[in-house]
């Protein structure tokens, strides 16, 4: 049976028009990159896709990374958010994306 909340319920539960949704990434440095370029590209990623495109990413990792992309503000991710994050990530010739 569904429910009538209020605009203030429906916000502090996540739901409806605030429901927030995110998806995982992942992804493989090759075999024998160096600390600095592993930083520089994570560096890179969130300078180049995740700023601009008002995401936010909570991962970690050396070689092989993985984390969750959300959007900054309340909101729901599209698959163009996924299709940017995968071009960026193929592109930079990363592993198991």
């Amino acid at each position: 049976m569904a429910k009538n909340r209020s605009r203030r319920l429906r916000k502090k539960m996540h739901i409806d028009e605030f429901q927030e949704l995110g998806f995982s990434v992942a992804w493989r440095f090759p075999e024998g990159t160096s600390e600095e370029q592993v930083d520089k590209t994570v560096d890179d990623f969130i300078n180049d896709v995740i700023e601009p495109n008002k995401l936010a990413f909570d991962g970690s990792g050396y070689l092989a990374w993985e984390g969750l992309i959300c959007m900054q503000e309340i909101g729901k991710c599209t698959e163009e958010h996924q299709a940017i994050v995968r071009k960026w990530l193929e592109a930079r010739n990363l592993e198991e994306v």
